[in-house]
């Protein structure tokens, strides 16, 4: 065989991993984009933020739901979020779109505290 031959051969095989590694890449993008946004849950019962601290990714938007029967709200230390007093079964959603350390509080119950980390 010829050493002209062994390169086309060598193209043709570079070029097939190619084509298939971008296959595969757009695969796992498609497969990514399908699955939206993440999303995350914080219950407010009892007087307590539950779990009191949730690590989650940039983009991911946590939704706090209010379970008890008395009014409370979520308020970043940092200003960056602030929701209305929700009633009971009522719900506030904050996307972060940033990595950081969020701490917050019920400005109605300051002693409700919690905590959201971004990776």
């Amino acid at each position: 065989m010829s050493n002209k031959a062994s390169h086309g051969g060598a193209r043709r095989r570079l070029a097939l991993v190619a084509a298939l590694a971008s296959v595969s890449g757009f695969v796992a993008l498609t497969a990514a984009l399908a699955a939206g946004p993440a999303a995350a849950t914080i219950a407010i019962d009892n007087f307590t933020f539950g779990p009191p601290a949730i690590t989650v990714a940039a983009g991911t938007t946590v939704t706090w739901t209010n379970n008890d029967d008395i009014p409370h709200t979520v308020r970043a230390v940092d200003g960056s979020f602030h929701s209305k007093a929700m009633d009971s079964a009522d719900s506030y959603s904050f996307t972060f779109a940033k990595p950081g350390v969020y701490s917050y509080f019920c400005s109605i119950h300051p002693k409700m505290v919690g905590k959201v980390i971004v990776k």
